[in-house]
This record gives C-alpha cells, structure tokens and sequence, in this order.
C-alpha cells in the first residue's frame, strides 16, 4: 500500500468527502420512531450504494426492525470487522436547533469550521471517516491490503434489538480477528485517544401506587402517604452521606484501577475546575477519596435519570397523585454482575416500601463492563498511527458510556475491539445543533488509512 499517495488522495478530495457526508446528513434516520422506518431504509440503501463503488461487496439485511448493512472487501468475509450505525437520535426541542436538523450547514464556531446537522458527530460523521479512508485506499492502491468486512445497523439509539439476534445468526460470516468501531472521542483537539475501558450499563423503570384514584390535596392531604414522597424517600437512600451507593453488594466485583492506568490518567493535562465550570458546576459529587477522573472511568454509579407522577402541566391541579414514577440507570465497572445488582436493587426498595404501597418493575437487559489490555498488538499499532497523524502522543482513557456492541462482539464472535474516534466534548451529541469539526473529519480519515497500513505491516 502506497501511504503516502493515498493520504495525498484523501487532502486532493475533502470537498467531494464533505460533499457525500453532507448527502447522508439529509436522511431522517431516527430509529426511535417507526414513522422514520423508510427514512432509515434509504439511509440504509444509500450506505450499501457508496460501499459497492469502492471496492466492497455490500448488500442489505432484513432484521425484524431496520435494516442491517453488511459488506466485505473479499466474497465471503474479512479479517477485519468495522461497525458503526447509520440512525440517529430526535431532534427535540427543535426551537432550539438554529437551522433545520436536517439541512447541514458548513459554519464557522471559535476559528473552526464545522459541519451542523443531526448525526454528524453521533454516527454518521464517525462511520464516514472509515468509509473515505477505504474509498482513497482502494482508489490509489487497486485493492486493499487487509481483507475488511463492514457492519452498520439502524437501532444502536434505540438499544439495539435486532443485533444480537442477527450476530447470533450470520456468526460465521461476521467474525473476524478483530473489530474497529469509530463512536468515541478525541481527549482535547490536538490528542487523539484510545478508548482502554468502558462501564457496564443497567436500567430499572418503577411505578409504585398507593390510592386507589387521585385524591383531591385540601381534604385527603396531611392524612394520606403521596406516592411521589415515597418515591422520592425510597431515591434519596440510594446514596449515604459519603456519596457511595447504598445497596448491599452493590460494590462486589469492583476493582481498583490498575497503577499503570492511573500513571497514564496523571499525565493528562486535566482540570477539574475547567471540567466542571464547562457543564456549569462548580462542586463536583461522588465517592470520596477518589480523583474525578476515577470516578469518571473508573467507579460505578447509581442516577435518578427522570421522576414523574401527578399533575405536570401548565397551571395548578392540586392532587395527590395515586403513583409515580421513575428511571434509575446503573454504570458498572469491573466484574460487577447487572443480574445481582438489579435483584439487590428490587429487595432493597421493597424492604423500604411502607404499607398500604404497591411497587412493579419494568425489566432492561444490562451489560457488564468492558477492560482492554494496554499491551494489545491491534492497540499499539493504532496508537503509533494516531500519534503519527496527529503529531501527538495517543492517551489511553476510560469510558465512562456503554457501548453494549463490544461486549457483544466478545461474547457472540470472540472479538476484541478498538475503540477509536474523533468526536470533541462540544460536539452536541443528542442535543441541538449536533456539529462534527471537519478538521476531526479530515484527520480521522487520515487516521484510518495510517491505522490500516500499520495493521498491515508483518
């Protein structure tokens, strides 16, 4: 493979590049609403399109919700499997987006130019950066010089029901020595990063109720126990004083943080202060006796991710509701287990329940969290990549998300994953007016034909 000349290629076409990623920008590929199945089709066709005429042999696959883009560079599959998604989160509240979500619009924000449009950094920008470095690749070299096989789905927003089924079923076809996936994020502008970690996910939805309608606050209250006190009672011992999470067991399976990670977390140029004041925060929260750092990638945690019940609309209707309502989501690190931690979770909150209440839960598959080892032959090589194009030593950080497809990928294909990207803090992923930097665009494509070329070598 030519390096040289194909980064050349990639520099000789950015404006065709920006140009095609515009074009996928303008597909509705919202998964979470079924009214968008067609958009998501198109986005689907117009993916399995652009891979035939770069040397792929791609086609569509039905799965019981949106469809699934399979391609490889040889006829049956690669050494080498990419994954990323093609949908998109809503666009609500669209008062607040500052030009159709829809319609990219190249703009200038503080000296850099950006492309604005929902799913540009979230993943359709990520998954096009792989897609221009094998477009160059294959232009300036005739072929490629790893086999490469591409995975793209439709629903990773909305948890992604249709891909374990379909890993389950096409496992002979899919797996590979190793899988890429591009939906992470640089450390600063100037850093590229490796994605070394990643907690573990669990959701629980509860609904308690209590009397047996409404009731009316001027006769009833003072006399009746209100559904949202209890609720709110049962949330706030989640935590002790101390800011761990008080659940019994809940920290069986965690670990520390190994001493060479800390080494390399130490070195980053980090400010909690600047970290918090960007999020409008002054004091940060949590476990004591632990760097913010750690708690971000390293310490599992319980949220309160929404509370309702009773009258919420505008005006006044004063009730006593007879239930509320909540969604908790757990982080989990090491080798905690979603199955106990959820069973300890219920127990607790149905020993706190008082009488005459009535507690249900609504069931969310969990993920345990995911370790990548430091001394990995696919990391080192990515990493001396990165550093190459970005004229900057590559850090190793944790993850703080889920990305459930890696643990799916080693439970299903028995593949470890890298995790790299080239999205920033500021890129407004899930929130209004989503941007993508195309210096991130440009240079990730850069990153990927350098990544495939070290991969390449012996």
């Amino acid at each position: 493979m030519n390096l040289e000349k194909t980064l050349k290629r990639l520099d000789q076409t950015r404006d065709e590049s920006v140009s095609r990623l515009s074009e996928l920008l303008k597909f509705k590929s919202i998964s979470t609403n079924s009214k968008y199945k067609i958009d998501c089709i198109s986005t689907a066709k117009w993916l399995v399109n652009e891979l035939n005429t770069i040397g792929f042999n791609a086609s569509l696959r039905e799965t019981t919700g949106n469809p699934m883009v399979v391609a490889h560079t040889t006829k049956s599959k690669g050494d080498f499997l990419f994954y990323g998604h093609y949908d998109v989160q809503p666009v609500d509240p669209l008062k607040e987006w500052e030009d159709d979500p829809f319609e990219p619009k190249i703009k200038s924000i503080s000296g850099e130019k950006v492309i604005v449009a929902r799913g540009a950094s979230d993943d359709k920008g990520q998954l096009m950066t792989f897609i221009e470095a094998c477009r160059a690749i294959n232009y300036v070299n005739n072929s490629f010089p790893i086999n490469l096989s591409i995975l793209l789905e439709g629903e990773e927003e909305t948890s992604s029901p249709s891909l374990v089924p379909f890993l389950k079923k096409n496992t002979s076809e899919l797996k590979c020595k190793y899988a890429l996936v591009c939906d992470t994020g640089m450390w600063d502008k100037k850093t590229p990063s490796i994605t070394c970690s990643l907690r573990g996910m669990l959701s629980e939805e509860i609904s308690i109720k209590g009397p047996n309608r409404d009731l009316h606050s001027g006769i009833y209250g003072g006399v009746v126990n209100n559904p949202l006190k209890v609720m709110s009672d049962l949330l706030s011992n989640l935590h002790d004083k101390n800011g761990k999470v008080d659940i019994p067991y809940f920290y069986n399976g965690v670990e520390a943080v190994s001493k060479e990670l800390k080494k390399e977390w130490k070195k980053l140029s980090f400010s909690e202060e600047t970290f918090l004041k960007n999020l409008g925060m002054s004091k940060s929260f949590g476990e004591k006796n632990y760097s913010l750092l750690e708690r971000l990638w390293g310490r599992p945690t319980c949220e309160i991710n929404g509370m309702w019940g009773g009258y919420i609309e505008e005006g006044f209707k004063t009730v006593i509701p007879s239930e509320a309502h909540a969604k908790i989501s757990f982080r989990l690190v090491g080798d905690q287990n979603p199955e106990e931690i959820r069973l300890n979770f219920r127990k607790k909150l149905m020993n706190d329940l008082p009488e005459d209440f009535e507690i249900k839960f609504s069931n969310h598959k969990g993920s345990k969290a995911t370790q990548f080892p430091l001394n990995d032959e696919i990391i080192n090589k990515a990493q001396k990549a990165l550093s190459d194009e970005w004229n900057s030593k590559t850090i190793f950080e944790g993850g703080g998300g889920s990305i459930p497809i890696v643990q799916h990928f080693k439970n299903i294909l028995d593949m470890d994953t890298l995790l790299v990207g080239f999205a920033l803090d500021d890129d407004n992923i899930h929130s209004p007016n989503e941007k993508y930097n195309l210096k991130s665009f440009y240079k990730g494509a850069r990153s990927w034909v350098r990544i495939i070329d070290e991969i390449a070598k012996n």
